[in-house]
Order: structure tokens, then sequence, then C-alpha cells
């Protein structure tokens, strides 16, 4: 599907919910500043009320994170009452694809990035850091992560503290400089703005647009009927692509944010059966 140039993505706050409940077959959330915020669980409101939408339609999460960061955010503290068998999750930005049989989450496709495409990323991503000034001395874990189908830069570390990653680059401006100067690095790969510190790097055309066009056609819906509820859909975010593929882009603040939209859909989406 041609990608929309120029799209502006506003608040959910500012559409029209009622027409967009009533178009919508599939749910899609990012996870970071969406769901929970960095690196942390989903708050037991959210998750109930996640819990609620799976027992609705399909629900699918699409963000750049491990399947393990899925585990601990959200499937650990998913209530009972969950329906998994309509949950649909997609790690390292939609690489990768995992579905419930029942007993446990099975890996469905991986599309992997070559050792020597990882290499390059890593060594570009580190160079281009440390010459934008970005290779911070103090940090929590480690900074370039190899996920097999993504290498993430977290400038701070993988385990930093939410208020100190999301006081790092508040305008995203850090990220869209490092973004930039390893692409041209890398022209053959795709690298894009992640969470609030991070740069994912994956092969190129496989994106959050790449998981909602796979998701759209493994549920037999038109991509213009899937919901997709995420923090970063300016141009340089990476939940922007799947706005311009085609979904019901929402946009929203934080997971409370998140928490209130979800609340107004859910009768909205009740009324339709």
């Amino acid at each position: 599907m041609e990608k929309q140039q120029g799209l502006v993505v506003s608040s959910w706050q500012e559409q029209d919910l009622s027409s967009i409940c009533l178009r919508a077959k599939v749910l899609a959330f990012d996870l970071d500043t969406t769901l929970a915020r960095s690196k942390t669980r989903m708050t037991e409101p959210v998750a109930f009320q996640f819990a609620t939408m799976t027992r609705i339609m399909p629900v699918a999460i699409v963000s750049g994170g491990r399947f393990e960061q899925f585990q601990e955010q959200v499937l650990d503290v998913l209530p009972v009452e969950t329906n998994r068998f309509n949950l649909h999750l997609m790690p390292t930005s939609g690489t990768r694809y995992y579905r419930w049989d029942g007993g446990n989450w099975s890996q469905v496709y991986a599309h992997d990035l070559s050792e020597q495409d990882r290499h390059a990323a890593a060594a570009s991503l580190q160079r281009r850091a440390q010459e934008l000034g970005f290779w911070e001395e103090k940090t929590w874990g480690p900074r370039i992560e190899d996920r097999g189908s993504q290498i993430t830069f977290s400038a701070l570390g993988q385990e930093a503290p939410v208020d100190k990653k999301e006081a790092w680059d508040p305008t995203n401006e850090k990220k869209n400089a490092l973004t930039s100067a390893v692409a041209g690095d890398l022209p053959h790969l795709q690298v894009r703005s992640g969470g609030s510190t991070s740069v994912d790097i994956s092969a190129r055309g496989i994106d959050k647009a790449y998981a909602v066009q796979k998701l759209a056609g493994i549920l037999d819906i038109a991509i213009d009927q899937m919901v997709f509820v995420g923090d970063r859909m300016d141009p340089d975010g990476n939940d922007y692509p799947a706005a311009q593929a085609g979904t019901m882009a929402l946009r929203v603040s934080d997971p409370q944010d998140t928490l209130t939209l979800l609340q107004r859909m859910e009768p909205l989406l009740m009324s339709k059966s």
C-alpha cells in the first residue's frame, strides 16, 4: 500500500471516536509510553482495560522491544480474563510475530539480520554516538543490544531509570540526529528513532508499516479497518509508519492517556456487537 506523505496525526481527543470504532476490526498498540512507561510494567488499571479489549476484538502490540519485554511489561500482568487467543505480538518493530497456541507463545516468523549487518549496525551506532557527544559516561546496562532481527541503541543503557530516560531527549532532537547519521552509513538498512532514548536498526522495509500490513493480511481485513495507538506519531517517530500505511492512527501522550482512550472506546465498540 502506498504511504501517505505529509500525514499529520492528531491527538485521539481531536478525532471522531464514534466513526473510528464503527469501522474498527482490530486494535494495535505501541508499548513504551503507550501501554506502559519505558521498561516498566503496565499498571493494573491499564492491564484490566487492555484485557477487556481482547474480549471484544483482536488486539496487537507492535513495539521495538524484545519479546522478553512484552512478557515482563504486559503478559505477566494480564488478568486471567484476558483472551490470549485474540492477542497478536509483534516485537522488534514487527520483525518477529508470536501467537498463543493454548499453552505457550509460539513464534510464527522472524526476519533476522545477517551477522555482517548486525556488526556494521553496532559499529556505526557507537561511532556516530561518540562523534555527536551522545555516548554517555553514566549508563545502566548495555548501550547496544543485538536482538537478532534488530539492533537497538539505548543512550543511557537498557536498564536506565525511567525518569532519567524521559529527561534525556524530550524533544527527540538527539535521537533524530543519531538516526540521520547512522542511516547515512547503512543505506540498505532501516534506521529509525525508537523509544525515549533508543534508535532501532532492522532490515529495510520491515517496520511498523510492514507489521500492520502483514497483520491485516493474516486477519483478512483492510488496513483502514485497523486502529493503531501510539505516542510517536511524528514523522521521525517509530509509530509513524503504521499511520502512513493507512491505519486509523490515534496519538496518545502516555499510558494514562491511553487508559482514558480505551475507557471511551469500550462502550462504542461494545455497541456494535
